[in-house]
């Protein structure tokens, strides 16, 4: 957000809701995750394993596993067709290593299917990326050259970040779901409500993160209109 709003309340409001929601999501998926890091899978094996067969038995045969540093780095890539996934949870045998890795593996056969949602959000990153290093430069020159076509164009480039996070809600939320449908299917009861609580507790990030760029998206509206 703009800085120069100075002491606006509304600005002020937005920056502590995020930092709360951001603190509280995020102490709730370590909390979780740590949790069912100390309960065995069932299956027997570790997440990369397991992910593994899911792309397999799901058509996604074709995509790579590799390990990556960090924790909970883990994510897909469709650029390279690989799942790469953290050293805990692709050599981890833990219920939240083989949530995780099934989830990336998730949104691997959303890719191999031709998911809509995530076409859809593969096909916005360049744009988005692009979006969100030069709107904040567009919305300061159009403020302080009084410009308000400047200011909307700004308004309009930030929106699409906004779009980014509401279409990568359903994508997230269906690999998680492909990822609990396969350990019904594939193990037991205590691999499918422990992966369903870890992927849960993830999906609380996005949510947040889409509530906070609507709000924000708003303010932004809400301001720029009263300037005019």
């Amino acid at each position: 957000m703009y800085v120069g709003y100075g002491m606006d309340l509304g600005y002020w409001g937005i920056v502590i809701a995020s930092v709360i929601l951001g603190g509280l999501t995020q102490a709730y998926i370590q909390s979780t995750y740590r949790k069912w890091s100390h309960v065995e899978a069932t299956a027997g094996a570790t997440g990369r394993e397991v992910a593994r067969r899911m792309l397999d038995a799901e058509g996604a045969s074709a995509v790579g596993i590799t390990s990556v540093e960090g924790h909970l780095t883990d994510f897909y890539d469709p650029r390279d067709n690989m799942l790469h996934l953290s050293e805990e949870n692709c050599e981890g045998g833990s219920v939240a290593s083989v949530a995780v890795a099934c989830h990336e593996a998730g949104h691997a056969v959303q890719t191999a299917r031709g998911y809509l949602p995530g076409r859809m959000r593969t096909a916005l990153v360049p744009v988005v990326n692009f979006a969100q290093q030069i709107w904040m430069i567009v919305l300061i020159a159009g403020l302080l050259l009084d410009l308000a076509g400047l200011a909307q164009a700004a308004i309009i480039l930030f929106a699409l970040s906004v779009v980014f996070h509401l279409v990568t809600l359903p994508v997230e939320i269906d690999a998680s779901r492909r990822a609990v449908a396969y350990l019904g299917h594939a193990g037991t009861g205590i691999d499918e409500r422990g992966a369903r609580q870890v992927l849960t507790a993830a999906a609380l990030t996005y949510v947040a993160a889409a509530l906070v760029s609507v709000l924000q998206l708003l303010y932004l509206v809400g301001r720029t209109g009263r300037r005019e």
